[in-house]
């Protein structure tokens, strides 16, 4: 049997030790200021997630800001995109450029496929998708999305499934066409006569009041003299732009002439001489138009088409000095010690007409 120990009450000296061993187990850090250990607990927790939530804040501060700016960016139209190629629609205007031509289109696809495309092109998104999924019109660069819609077709390379674009903001018709059209002349010497044609046709669209508006804002910076020249092409381009096979090939010189016989009502002779004869080249075609306008008085005017009035009776030199033309105006020729002046007389004057004599008299008159 085991023998029982006998229990003996701490001494006070032994207690005193116990609860100075005790005291040193539980007491707090000097920083929680001596609290009792779940205290001491409760503060650090706290404190982590001031810290935290300090910086949780500070970051969601830095995000918005970034979202604004984006936004604001993107509204601005300074935001680039890759859009893929079947998302745009790159005849939702159009186009000022008549024809490609095909090794022009050869170097760039070549440049594009050696160096990428450097220039991004610039649309803008549509109100709502097309039924066929484009979700953007393209604005300018046309000749770039062709290029590359051209290398993906030969190629197949996915990399040409898309473009870089630039996302401009929502245009009205007006100002889209005046940004082609700056593109354009900057990047592209365009032609009298498609100067001319986009100036008719953005005025049919509604984009503008009329050709003359039309013609003010998309040509803003041109000169008057320009201007006016771009309205003679324009018109060239409403009377007989059905039954020209090879507009593009008519010359300033060339072009003037033939408006001002549309202007003295030659629209119908043109259009009878042009519909019995079928060009094969540019020169053919101006043989036609020429052998019409050589001749003077044959232009009669079509009442109903409204416009300046044909002269009745005689037209061609009165004399040595004096020329009638069959719209009525006359040419006066006199010489003194400083060289000739000629004085246009006639109801049918005006601005515009004697800015086109003006050029007419340019381009005979300059160097080749």
């Amino acid at each position: 049997m085991a023998k029982r120990r006998k229990l003996e009450a701490p001494s006070a000296e032994e207690i005193n030790k116990i609860e100075d061993e005790f005291r040193r187990e539980t007491v707090s850090r000097p920083s929680l200021g001596g609290g009792a250990p779940i205290a001491q607990v409760a503060g650090e927790a706290a404190q982590q997630m001031q810290t935290a939530s300090a910086e949780i804040r500070a970051g969601q501060a830095r995000f918005a800001a970034e979202v604004q700016e984006f936004r604001a960016a993107r509204d601005a139209g300074l935001v680039m995109a890759e859009i893929p190629l079947n998302k745009i629609d790159p005849d939702a205007m159009v186009r000022d450029r008549i024809d490609l031509a095909e090794d022009d289109m050869m170097e760039l696809r070549q440049s594009i496929a050696t160096s990428g495309l450097r220039l991004p092109i610039e649309v803008f998104e549509l109100a709502s998708p097309r039924e066929s999924g484009e979700k953007y019109a393209l604005i300018s660069g046309y000749r770039r999305y062709m290029a590359v819609r051209a290398l993906h077709g030969l190629t197949g390379n996915s990399t040409y499934s898309v473009i870089r674009a630039i996302v401009r903001p929502r245009a009205e018709a007006d100002v889209a066409f005046v940004s082609m059209v700056e593109e354009n002349e900057v990047r592209a010497q365009l032609t009298p006569f498609e100067r001319g044609r986009i100036a008719v046709i953005s005025a049919q669209q509604g984009a503008f009041v009329n050709v003359e508006d039309a013609v003010d804002r998309l040509y803003a910076t041109a000169s008057k003299a320009k201007r006016s020249k771009i309205r003679s092409f324009a018109m060239i381009f409403e009377e007989l732009g059905d039954m020209l096979t090879f507009p593009e090939a008519l010359t300033e010189k060339r072009g003037l002439r033939l408006a001002q016989a549309l202007r003295s009502g030659g629209d119908a002779v043109l259009r009878d001489a042009m519909a019995r004869r079928v060009p094969e080249n540019p020169e053919q075609e101006w043989a036609t138009v020429e052998s019409v306008i050589a001749q003077p008085g044959e232009a009669h005017q079509d009442r109903s088409r409204g416009g300046r009035p044909a002269r009745q009776g005689t037209s061609g030199w009165q004399g040595a000095d004096v020329l009638e033309t069959s719209s009525g105006i006359t040419i006066r020729k006199k010489r003194d010690d400083r060289g000739y002046t000629l004085r246009f007389e006639g109801a049918g004057l005006d601005g515009d007409l004697m800015d086109s004599l003006m050029m007419e008299i340019q381009a005979m008159l300059d160097r080749p």
